[in-house]
């Protein structure tokens, strides 16, 4: 038979997630990329054509 208790070194259900779990969320990192690009269009506009 397969054993399915819990071991005692598994995390607390408890525990908060941190910052890096909430920027590993795609709709996020999709976000950051799209404002990242208009900055960085925005830069290379200012720099090469003005």
């Amino acid at each position: 038979m397969v054993d399915t208790t819990q071991s005692e070194a598994a995390p607390p259900k408890d525990e908060p997630r941190g910052c890096l779990f909430a920027l590993s969320q795609p709709p996020l990192m999709i976000f950051l990329a799209v404002i990242g690009c208009l900055i960085l269009m925005a830069a290379l506009h200012d720099l090469l054509l003005l």
